[in-house]
């Protein structure tokens, strides 16, 4: 019953995120190329109610991705949020009022059976909520140090396809470390109550970690489409999600013959998230 709860809170919280991706998208296209990666763009999409409203509907999924980790661990989760990919295609559809094509379609299918055949056979289990804090401290050093280098990587070049997938990656590693910090303080919630979870270091981590992986996805979505923005956004997360799972809580999947129906999936899964951003270019500008 648990996982099952965690599933349905990952996938609103899937829905939530998508709905805020693409009002952030609608917000970020209108600013000036000079107000990039700095404060100036903040206080530019301040003034934008399609950018407040995305980052409320944001807070909700947030609040339901801390359901989900509570109830479900992070290599069930996370993989889970990838479906945010279709579903951003299919608000920015149903907002440009035109049809997704068929591409669409048939890609989101893609997705869909993949994750939920790779999720069935590699049935994540396990896990421990104490982690040493030698380990934290690595975690945090290698997490900041790739997203740092992806953003110092990503400055000099022209607004374009390589200049957005850079800020997406360094945004991707972002919400995965959230991911992972939301998840103990949740615990520490759960076990210790209120006041604990407001007075631990991994709650204030959390945060600050997901206002800086919403400030570098906004740069990714004013430097470039959506093609170059969301699979490494969409992929970049769950993969790390996964990774930190298995290295900061001891999560683990099944091996043996169940690689084959992993594999089967995850190939479906990278498929249909590198198709599916090429179908924005059949909507209009303004997402």
């Amino acid at each position: 019953m648990a996982a099952a709860l965690s599933v349905l809170f990952a996938l609103l919280a899937a829905i939530g995120n998508a709905s805020g991706t693409v009002l952030q998208r609608i917000a970020a296209v209108t600013v000036p190329h000079g107000d990039a990666f700095s404060v100036r763009l903040v206080g530019h999409l301040l003034r934008r109610p399609a950018w407040l409203a995305g980052i409320g509907v944001i807070v909700g999924a947030a609040a339901c991705q801390a359901m989900a980790l509570n109830l479900g661990s992070l290599s069930l989760v996370q993989p889970i949020l990838v479906t945010e990919l279709p579903f951003t295609l299919l608000i920015a559809a149903a907002h440009s009022r035109r049809p997704l094509p068929a591409a669409g379609w048939a890609a989101s299918v893609l997705v869909a059976a993949g994750l939920g055949l790779a999720l069935a056979a590699a049935a994540p289990s396990g896990g421990h909520s104490q982690v040493a804090g030698s380990l934290w401290i690595l975690t945090l050093v290698c997490t900041t140090g790739v997203m740092a280098l992806c953003v110092l990587a990503a400055l000099p070049r022209p607004r374009g396809r390589l200049r957005a997938a850079l800020f997406s990656s360094a945004s991707a590693i972002g919400y995965a470390l959230t991911a992972t910090l939301m998840t103990a303080a949740t615990d520490i919630f759960t076990r210790d109550g209120g006041t604990a979870f407001l007075t631990a270091w991994q709650f204030y981590g959390f945060v600050a970690s997901g206002a800086c992986a919403l400030f570098l996805l906004a740069n990714a979505m004013e430097s470039g489409p959506l093609i170059a923005s969301q699979p490494a956004l969409t992929l970049g997360e769950a993969l790390v999600s996964l990774a930190l799972g298995m290295i900061v809580y001891g999560e683990r999947a099944r091996t043996g013959w169940w690689l084959l129906p992993e594999a089967v999936g995850a190939v479906c899964v990278t498929w249909g998230v590198l198709i599916l951003p090429r179908v924005d270019t059949e909507t209009p500008r303004k997402l």
